[in-house]
């Protein structure tokens, strides 16, 4: 198994997958030894990723000219080449343990990404051996759609692309007068936050899932159509659903009396263009039938006029990858797993200053420190963890204080995060808590369709403060001003995201409140991250050879040959081209 998600892609993996085709065929393993190409595994912090069956050995950090060293010791003699292996699952007697001890994916419970890194995702026979399309052929022969929508709706699953709207009460919220109207089912495919791959990685990696899950919902709200909408920077995810949707047609899994009943759907593809903006539901539609991505006031609801002007359901990637194993496992056993109001488990895209990077799917009200001291392995280089951030643009920073909390829809709202689509960025002790809310509220500046004041101008004065504050102009009544344009945007902005786009200022300003004053009051970057409130200082650690005078661009270094050389504060451009240069470690932050 050769990882062909985007991660590894981009560092690789399909020439190792041809370099392991080339080298079986030498050794003449062909007829023994297949290479497959699957979606992500996960364990993104270690890509290249390839594993080999049936021992399950992980080998991490591939390169090409490691291939003929695995086929020739392991493939053809049985020996396992050890030092390639990932090292958590080589126990001390040399022996190889399974991938699923290891600390990542022990705590994990793998639903929406069961089949990720476990089947070819552009072979639907691999689909079908696991259980795939059972749960549509269970719905059509057995299941009236009202059945299924109480299935859903037992369940409690909730929509995983940040909102949490009960999934069961949309759907039948756009169930009614079945056969008498054109109906459409869309799946918003559109994941836009940055560090967010979760939606990208199904899609990558078990497309047919989605497939599987539109059309169960197309029978429960009786919609013969369907629509995903994904944006066009993903070409490896929009190539694998495309021959997924091929597939199904030919299978007869798509199209007209899908397993010889009087059900009829089907699916097409919709690119969009990269508008963060599109990821809201009415733009998204306003998108497909071709028009400009800007939201529209609610009601009507989709489910009363959507796409087309007819009723529409709308569900994220992840929402529908529960969906099958819904059916088949019943909502008991969905209800068995998370919380009583947030059941089930999520997805989440760990990142930022954390040790194993990449996908996380835990059991709903797993604790926050779990997931980044004991899946993601804590912080590197020995820093202290700061904060992380959930729910992207639309989220907050999650402070230390919170690390123990339950993670739920409930509970990260209350302390003034959201659990979003999933991105969890980490934080560490260098990470300053301004930047990071001006970082964020950038992005989302320059997202805004620009359709409501509140939000194309609101946000504009709310970064404008912030980008003062952290080039060491922040005013006294700053954070007053911030507190107030974030609550009346909050209220008044058309649509989610705009309502939601104060959040990572309000959050940072509620728990790291000393770090904005630090800025204004005192000048000064507590996490030494804000280059304009930067002071840079040579201690005793000087050995006067020099260097630094010879790169300072403003001429702000003095000093003689063997003598501590000094900064002129007035001169000096905060570059750090000085701090480089040093050999010594002499020059600090301050």
């Amino acid at each position: 198994m050769v990882c062909g998600g985007t991660g590894c892609t981009s560092s690789g993996s399909d020439k190792i997958a041809k370099a392991f085709e080339d080298e079986i065929l030498a050794t003449g393993l062909e007829n023994e030894v297949k290479v497959i190409r699957t979606g992500c595994f996960g364990l993104c912090a270690l890509g290249p990723i390839v594993v080999i069956y049936p021992e399950g050995s992980f080998y991490s950090m591939v390169k090409e000219e490691d291939v003929k060293e695995i086929v020739d010791e392991h493939l053809l003699k049985g020996r396992p080449v050890t030092r390639l292996l990932y090292d958590e699952t080589v126990a001390e007697d040399n022996t190889v343990k399974s991938l699923d001890d290891t600390a990542f994916y022990k705590k994990q419970m793998r639903i929406a990404l069961r089949n990720c890194g476990v089947i070819n995702p552009e072979n639907i026979d691999e689909y079908i051996a696991f259980d795939g399309y059972q749960a549509l052929g269970k719905v059509l022969t057995e299941m009236t759609p009202d059945d299924v929508i109480q299935t859903i709706l037992d369940s409690g699953l909730r929509g995983r692309g940040g909102a949490g709207f009960p999934t069961g009460r949309k759907w039948q919220l756009a169930s009614g007068n079945r056969g008498n109207v054109q109906k459409y089912v869309c799946c918003n495919a559109d994941e836009g936050d940055p560090g967010a791959f979760m939606d990208r990685s199904v899609l990558e990696g078990d497309p047919h899932v989605v497939i599987e899950a539109m059309a169960i919902a197309g029978y429960a709200i009786g919609a013969s159509q369907g629509y995903v909408y994904i944006r066009a920077e993903y070409p490896i995810a929009v190539h694998r659903l495309q021959v997924a949707i091929d597939q199904a047609r030919e299978y007869g899994l798509l199209g007209e009396h899908i397993f010889g009943t009087d059900f009829n759907f089907d699916i097409f593809i919709r690119l969009g263009a990269g508008a963060f903006v599109c990821g809201e539901e009415t733009a998204l539609m306003h998108s497909i039938e071709g028009g400009r991505g800007e939201p529209k006031p609610k009601p009507p609801f989709p489910a009363v006029r959507g796409l087309f002007d007819k009723p529409t359901n709308i569900n994220n990637v992840e929402t529908l990858a529960n969906i099958p194993q819904i059916i088949l496992n019943g909502a008991d056993w969905f209800t068995s797993i998370g919380t009583p109001k947030s059941t089930g488990t999520k997805v989440f895209a760990l990142g930022g200053k954390v040790v194993n990077t990449g996908l996380v799917e835990v059991p709903m009200g797993t604790k926050l420190r779990d997931i980044i001291y004991n899946i993601g392995g804590g912080i590197p280089n020995g820093k202290a963890f700061k904060a992380v951030q959930t729910g992207g643009p639309s989220g907050g920073c999650i402070p230390a204080s919170q690390l123990d909390i339950p993670i739920e829809y409930d509970t990260l709202t209350a302390i003034g995060s959201m659990m979003g689509s999933g991105g969890m960025i980490v934080m560490d002790e260098d990470n300053c808590m301004v930047d990071i809310a001006r970082f964020f509220l950038d992005f989302t500046v320059d997202e805004s369709c620009g359709k409501c004041t509140p939000c194309r101008i609101g946000t504009k004065r709310m970064l404008e403060i912030l980008e003062r504050i952290v080039e060491g102009k922040g005013e006294p009544g700053d954070i007053e001003k911030l507190e107030t344009l974030g609550k009346n945007i909050k209220e008044t902005a058309l649509c989610g995201l705009g309502q939601t786009a104060p959040n990572p200022v309000l959050s940072t300003i509620k728990y790291f409140r000393d770090e904005y004053e630090a800025h204004i009051y005192e000048k000064r970057c507590p996490a030494h991250h804000c280059q304009k409130l930067l002071n840079y200082v040579i201690t005793g650690k000087c050995r006067g050879c020099t260097a630094c005078t010879k790169v300072c661009p403003a001429g702000a270094i003095s000093g003689t040959v063997k003598e501590q050389h000094k900064i002129d504060t007035t001169k000096c451009l905060k570059c750090g081209a000085c701090m480089e240069k040093c050999r010594f470690g002499a020059i600090e932050k301050h």
